[in-house]
């Protein structure tokens, strides 16, 4: 069965508009999180600046070490973010007293991910235990979980030629589920990260706003921002000027992606049969010009023949024509010789 061109692309086209229909029919619904799920709480007014969390997070998830031992604090004076080999740091800035304040930065673990919403072969997993983890046995190195996270958290293994990773947090998500301790809170010496169930952190970032109003804005950073996260800050400063985003709303990051991506899992899906159908297009025109070339040839050697036979024809027509007057001269000349030979005896 063949098709032509024209019917392909329709095809295409019908494709595309009964997937996005069917995209535009669904209707979103708000996660409201897995009961019982676990969060970290960063109570910013303790932190001091350290870096062990920074050295707990290197050690039990088994990171390359770093350029800049954790013990030496300038690396605080510059902003940073997390890479590919650290998967959370600690920056510094200043409060308008002009008193230094340090911030944890890391995934924050959103209740419905923008990584995992972005990801058209489920690389992430938002699990029960409030983390969300990446499986790299099915990714396929887009990195549109990159451009989706509103937190720019998720880095990329550009220095693996072969094996490239998406790396970010785990919530130490092997750990939880033993039991144990995220490794920056079990290394925390001032108890700035305090850990337990998204309810009961919330509860107790509550009590310390109630307690100390003075000491605390009245906002838990994460309890809605995109949806809400599984893991929550306290400042005592207003978060932006800590560099922390207050324009995100408290609408879900999938409700923000599922538009501008939608189309991704539909153009994955129809890649491989729109690119047969413009290769077998590209062939069918190239043999088509292929066989145009050709008749080109063809009839430009008929028409060099029939010009060649043409004149050899006319050569052979001349130089015959040339023969037989040539040959009616002899005799003629013959003739009158032999006359003139007959009248002198």
């Amino acid at each position: 069965m063949s098709i032509s061109r024209r019917g392909f692309l329709a095809w295409m086209g019908a494709a595309g508009i009964t997937a996005l229909s069917a995209r535009a029919g669904a209707t979103p619904r708000h996660f409201e999180g897995y009961p019982q799920s676990l969060c970290v709480l960063h109570d910013i007014t303790l932190c001091i600046g350290c870096r062990s969390c920074e050295a707990g997070c290197n050690k039990v998830n088994e990171l390359p070490a770093p350029a800049v031992p954790f013990t030496d604090l300038t690396v605080l004076d510059k902003k940073r973010r997390t890479n590919a080999k650290a998967y959370t740091v600690v920056n510094k800035f200043t409060s308008p007293g002009g008193n230094p304040i340090f911030v944890k930065n890391q995934c924050n673990h959103c209740l419905e991910p923008a990584c995992a919403s972005a990801c058209f072969v489920r690389a992430f997993s938002k699990n029960g235990d409030g983390s969300v983890t990446y499986d790299s046995s099915v990714c396929v190195g887009c990195r549109y979980c990159m451009i989706a996270c509103p937190f720019e958290i998720p880095t990329y293994e550009y220095d693996e030629p072969f094996t490239p990773r998406i790396m970010k947090c785990t919530l130490c998500h092997p750990r939880i589920t033993k039991g144990l301790l995220p490794g920056c809170v079990e290394a925390c010496p001032t108890e700035a990260l305090s850990f337990g169930t998204r309810e009961d952190m919330l509860k107790l970032a509550r009590e310390r706003i109630n307690k100390y109003p003075g000491r605390y804005v009245d906002h838990i950073y994460g309890e809605h921002e995109m949806g809400g996260t599984n893991w929550l800050y306290l400042s005592g400063v207003p978060f932006r000027t800590l560099g922390m985003r207050e324009d995100l709303g408290i609408t879900p990051a999938p409700d923000l992606t599922s538009g501008a991506l939608a189309t991704v899992p539909m153009v994955a899906a129809l890649w491989p049969a729109l690119l047969t159908g413009i290769y077998a297009i590209s062939k069918r025109r190239e043999k088509m010009l292929s066989g145009d070339k050709q008749d080109a040839i063809a009839k430009a050697v008929a028409e060099a023949n029939a010009k060649s036979q043409a004149a050899l024809t006319a050569a052979l027509d001349k130089a015959k024509k040339e023969k037989e007057d040539s040959v009616k001269k002899a005799v003629k000349a013959a003739l009158e010789q032999s006359a003139q030979k007959t009248q002198a005896q």
